[in-house]
């Protein structure tokens, strides 16, 4: 039978507290629900009846409705009692925890999203390619971490690089997976993975730039910060479609490396370092994958430091041939 109590004092009780029973009932739980938020330090009980059972005050049943509907929200327990227990400040424990699980849920969704995307790479390929599909994804965390890729591009850069730059030099060029991405974006980040985890022959030679090597922390400050401006003010023609041609984005560029060197920006200088650039170690199959994973379906692909550094080059052999 429903008893529509709306206090203590009205429960018939002789204390005016109510029973376990009574405001379970009150709140449309369970005893063993309301049992367990009491043993958790969540609800604490105002009594004991002679015979030891929990009797609960006034205050009770809207302290027990909080904790349900925070709960309800998928809120951990221990985030539950700082909310309840807080008095002063309590919108902003409130807050604090209704954010957290925000990125908490996000990021759930995240790996389901990616999860949901791989098994379609795999469902979707060719039956004799799924057993390499299914080892190359089935690598991938979920969601997945850029760390391998960052890892590889510390290596690669000059050891005395500062940190600052470093970390901007990252930024610029460790894309940031898609939080829903297409079979196709997932293939092109768990290669990119394999192709920056994969061992270096012995027999390659040298793995970075000329300019690498003789950089110290000024020289590949400025190498890296000059580059990056480069690399920006190349990007709108590429955007355009305009064909590779001298400029401000071509002279930025030259300018940054007669910097580093110590030279003067004559043609003599801009022949010579068009050669060295054109026998520097190239990175193409790593940028041609950041493009396929930062590209949606049927985009323009949008210029990276690789594809505008060829660019870049490719403008300054067509001033050197100009003249």
């Amino acid at each position: 039978m429903h008893l529509s109590i709306d206090s203590p004092a009205e429960s018939g009780s002789s204390d005016g507290l109510w029973s376990i029973g009574e405001l379970a009932e009150h709140a449309g739980t369970t005893v063993k629900t309301v049992r367990f938020y009491s043993d958790n330090g969540l609800l604490p009980e105002r009594a004991r009846s002679a015979g030891g059972h929990r009797r609960y005050g006034a205050d009770a049943l809207d302290r027990l409705r909080t904790i349900r509907s925070l709960r309800g929200l998928g809120l951990p327990v221990p985030e539950v009692r700082r909310i309840v227990d807080e008095r002063a400040g309590a919108d902003g424990a409130l807050e604090d925890a209704v954010a957290g699980q925000l990125r908490t849920i996000g990021s759930r969704l995240s790996a389901l999203r990616w999860q949901e995307a791989a098994l379609r790479l795999v469902q979707e390929c060719p039956p004799q390619e799924r057993a390499d599909r299914l080892q190359l994804v089935g690598s991938l965390d979920t969601p997945p971490s850029t760390a391998p890729l960052a890892r590889f591009w510390r290596g690669w850069l000059p050891p005395r690089m500062p940190a600052s730059s470093r970390t901007a030099f990252l930024e610029a060029t460790v894309p940031a997976p898609p939080d829903s991405p297409s079979p196709g974006q997932v293939l092109a980040f768990a290669r990119l993975c394999a192709l920056v985890s994969r061992p270096c022959s012995p027999d390659m030679g040298p793995t970075q730039p000329a300019a690498h090597r003789t950089a110290g922390a000024r020289e590949s400050a400025v190498l890296y910060a000059g580059l990056a401006e480069a690399y920006d003010l190349a990007a709108k023609p590429m955007r355009a479609g305009e064909a590779p041609a001298p400029g401000e984005a071509l002279d930025c560029f030259v300018t940054t490396y007669a910097s580093v060197t110590g030279s003067r920006d004559t043609s003599a200088f801009r022949r010579g370092l068009s050669l060295q650039l054109a026998s520097d170690p190239r990175l193409d199959r790593y940028w041609d994958l950041v493009a396929e994973l930062t590209t949606p379906d049927g985009a323009q692909p949008e210029p990276t430091p690789g594809t505008a550094h060829d660019w870049l080059l490719a403008a300054l052999d067509t001033q050197l041939a100009d003249a």
